[in-house]
Parts: structure tokens; C-alpha cells; sequence
């Protein structure tokens, strides 16, 4: 099916900007269409996170406005999808939702949005926002395939390319929070896949378990803190998701040959 913009009416600020709004309101569908289109802007569709993510690859937008909760993906699995992929990573994303929680907006920021608008919008706010970004964007875009190597060096050369989205926005979502240990399950519902899937793509692009990759992460930070920070050892291990020094230190003789206090010697 090709999928066609809603076209302006007018010329206005956003003219010829292709702005892709993801919502599971129809209501506020319209609202932000209606507005925007008297704005100059090229309007595409997307009625929940999958649909929006699928359609992001197709039409590449000039932005990106998403809801958070919304049914299939909601807007913080589509939204690691969709920085993760080298096609659509480059595209500003603002989040427009009800919740306004400081750790909602603190977990939507996190996933990869440059911006974030509570519902009811002020409209005026949400042009202003959208000029900002997409002239922030004119001047610092990165060809995704450049960004796509700089992010992932070592990943398999020919994998399939859905394994590696997988496995960026998996990977993405473990650095942010090394001090937990999100189930398999968890991990790849955050992703919007299930664990099986999950596993394949970190076999097929780096050749090891999830939980394989995520103890090295955890290490490589480890030696990093050690070299380039004061901090004790205790809180090393907490912040990396060791319940207690001990185990961290077993784990970092095992990787290293020797003690965390040794390295930092």
C-alpha cells in the first residue's frame, strides 16, 4: 500500500515538513492534524507503536510526535525500536502524552526522545517545539550509516537486519540500567519481542546469551569506573547490580585475572 501525507492547505512555518503523529486517539489524531496541516506541514498517520514504527522506516519523517500508551507497542518500545534502527535513528521523536509523572518523562527522555508535551496540548507549544527540533536536526544529522557503525562495531557482519534493531535497543536499554537485571522476558517485552527472539538476535549478532553480553558490559564499565573514577569499590558494585562487594569481586577476578583493589593499584 503507499502511503499518502495528508498535503497542506497553506503555506505556513512547518511548510513541506513530513511529520508523522502516532496516537491511538483518533481525537487527538485529528486535533494535531487539523492543526498542523494549517501549518504548512505533510501529515502521515500511525494508529499505535507498531504501526508508527513500521511506517517511520517507509516514509523517514522529518519528525516524529508518539504517544506513550497506546496498545500492540506502546510509544517506549517503538521508541527504542526506531533509535536503535540505522534507518529511522537520526529523527528527533517528542513524546506527547497524559502522564506527567517527573519519572515517566525522565524514562520517555531515556528511551531516546529529544522532547517531551503533556496532554492537552497548548498548540503554539508543540510548533515552537517541532521548529526547534527540526532546525536542531538540519544541522546535525549523521548519515545512519555512520551512526549505525559508531553504535555497534562488533556485531556480525551480515546479520539480519530486525536481529540488529533487536539487539541495539536491547543492548541500549541493559547500559541504561546496569544496576538491575531485567528478566529475559522483561527485557524483550521492553523491545516488543519475546525472549526467544530476543536470544536469537544476540546469538546471530554478537554470538553470545544476553546475560553473556550483559556481564561484560557490566566489566568493561567496571574497569572503566576503577581506571577514570574515585569512587569506592562497595559502590562500584552497587552501581553495576552486584548485591554485595564480594560477588563483584569474584566476578572481576574471574574476567580479569585479578582483584577490583589490585586494577586499581
Amino acid at each position: 500500500m503507499i502511503l499518502k501525507p495528508l498535503h497542506p492547505a497553506i503555506t505556513g512555518p512547518l511548510s513541506g515538513q513530513r511529520i508523522l503523529v502516532v496516537d491511538d486517539s483518533e481525537e487527538d489524531r485529528m486535533l494535531l492534524s487539523d492543526f498542523l496541516v494549517r501549518q504548512g506541514a505533510r501529515l502521515y498517520i500511525g494508529r499505535d507503536g507498531q504501526d508508527g514504527y513500521r511506517k517511520a522506516q517507509t516514509i523517514r519523517p522529518d519528525v516524529i510526535l508518539m504517544d506513550i500508551r497506546m496498545p500492540v507497542y506502546d510509544g517506549l518500545t517503538s521508541c527504542r525500536l526506531l533509535k536503535a534502527n540505522p534507518i529511522t535513528r537520526t529523527i528527533p521523536l517528542i513524546f506527547l502524552s497524559a502522564a506527567t509523572a517527573v519519572e515517566e518523562r525522565i524514562t520517555g527522555l531515556t528511551a531516546g526522545a529529544v522532547d517531551y508535551v503533556t496532554k492537552p496540548f497548548d498548540f503554539e507549544e508543540v510548533r515552537l517545539r517541532l521548529c526547534i527540533h527540526l532546525r536542531s536536526r538540519s544541522h546535525e544529522d549523521l548519515p545512519p550509516s555512520a551512526t549505525a557503525a559508531a553504535a555497534a562495531p562488533d556485531i556480525a557482519p551480515g546479520s539480519n537486519t530486525f536481529d540488529v534493531v533487536l539487539f541495539q535497543a536491547a543492548r541500549r536499554l541493559m547500559l541504561e540500567k546496569l544496576d538491575q537485571t531485567l528478566s529475559l522476558n522483561a527485557l524483550a517485552s521492553a523491545v516488543g519481542t519475546n525472549a526467544r527472539r530476543l536470544s536469537t538476535a544476540f546469538k546471530n549478532c554478537v554470538g553470545v546469551t544476553v546475560f553473556d553480553f550483559l556481564r561484560e558490559e557490566r566489566m568493561k564499565e567496571a574497569r572503566r569506573l576503577l581506571s577514570d573514577t574515585t569512587l569506592d569499590i562497595g559502590a562500584i558494585a552497587l552501581a553495576l547490580g552486584y548485591s554485595n562487594t564480594a560477588n563483584f569481586s569474584t566476578a572481576f577476578r574471574e574476567r580479569f585475572g585479578m582483584p577490583p583493589s589490585q586494577f586499581r593499584r
